[in-house]
């Protein structure tokens, strides 16, 4: 009886302290940019791998259109945090709104500046984009930013080309081979499928490797980050932790596994029914995603410099880009997880 009654007892107890566990697991919203796009797999990885459960938080992912949209949702309250990219830090700094990016899991932005196939003969550089019609996720994101930092670099007014929100997927691609737009800022696996149907795509500026991102920003320039402002950051320190633990063991798991198991673990809304494509782009994609989660500095910094050649407001309101980003919860990794950093 005095077993009976043991086993019970241990069976009780550990229900209470499981249902204790699920209780203080904290729920998180993330607002992530456009899921599909291959800049953002770490933070779906890590859902599909459960690395946000391991870590205690249990998290929501809330599928935009854009990054400008993500950032929209945490700025109103709807999300916590954003899965997008850094640069939004930097630019809503210059409108002294602060927010702090606390991993990083690209160490380049991936983006791609490509042409229809339609108007490939009369769109041969960037200077041709004057007066065109050129898709981007949505207006304000990224894509927009990167889009207009090449033409003034390329010595046109950064408005000079029509800017129309097309998001990252399927909707991009469609409007790209329906010759809607001139020409487009895309990011993989968009820029592979079109690449399949189209040989002879023609590539204004690509930003998938180290060699072309430094060709086009003289170094490298982060894209993905987890971010949010800098009161939840302070105000949540030990759920900021958690996610960061998720993403570090999603990077660490992501280099330590092939394209096809990583690919098998996708979600197949997201893989798409053809899934040979999807496996070339994620390929390609490869190198873009960080080792570590940290913020190089200097990567900071080139994000800076090239907002502040493509917005006055942005030059005129000097920015200290340390306070956008923290190592210090990817420093903390090792310490709380015993992973390796």
């Amino acid at each position: 009886m005095k077993t009976i009654l043991g086993r019970l007892a241990a069976t009780l107890l550990t229900l209470a302290m499981t249902s204790g566990l699920a209780a203080a697991q904290t729920r998180i919203t993330v607002a992530v940019g456009g899921g599909a796009c291959l800049c953002y797999l770490p933070t779906v990885l890590a859902k599909q791998l459960g690395e946000f459960d391991k870590a205690g938080v249990s998290v929501d992912l809330v599928d935009l259109k854009g990054g400008s949209d993500a950032l929209k949702a945490v700025l109103g309250g709807s999300a916590d945090v954003v899965s997008g990219y850094f640069d939004h830090c930097v630019n809503l700094a210059a409108k002294k709104q602060e927010l702090q990016a606390f991993v990083v899991y690209d160490r380049y932005p991936g983006l791609v500046l490509v042409v229809s196939p339609s108007h490939a003969g009369e769109i041969k550089s960037i200077k041709d984009l004057a007066g065109k019609k050129v898709g981007v996720s949505a207006p304000g994101s990224s894509t927009d930013f990167f889009l207009k930092f090449l033409l003034k670099k390329n010595g046109l007014d950064p408005t000079s080309a029509s800017v129309i929100g097309v998001g990252l997927g399927a909707t991009a691609v469609a409007a790209m081979e329906q010759g809607q737009i001139d020409a487009a800022v895309m990011l993989d696996p968009a820029v592979t499928v079109l690449q399949g149907k189209y040989p002879d795509l023609r590539i204004l500026a690509d930003t998938r490797t180290q060699k072309d991102t430094f060709a086009v920003f003289g170094g490298e320039y982060p894209g993905g980050a987890l971010y949010s402002t800098a009161a939840w950051v302070a105000a949540h320190e030990k759920e900021v932790q958690a996610l960061t633990n998720a993403i570090v063991g999603t990077l660490t798991w992501i280099h330590s596994h092939t394209p096809e198991e990583i690919m098998a673990k996708m979600p197949d809304e997201m893989v798409g029914k053809d899934k040979a494509l999807y496996l070339a782009a994620l390929k390609n994609t490869m190198p873009m995603y960080s080792e570590t989660g940290k913020m190089d500095p200097k990567g900071a910094d080139a994000v800076l410099a090239v907002f502040s050649e493509s917005s006055p407001e942005v030059a005129k309101a000097n920015i200290d880009v340390s306070k956008t980003f923290t190592n210090k919860f990817v420093d903390q990794v090792k310490k709380t997880t015993g992973m390796a950093q």
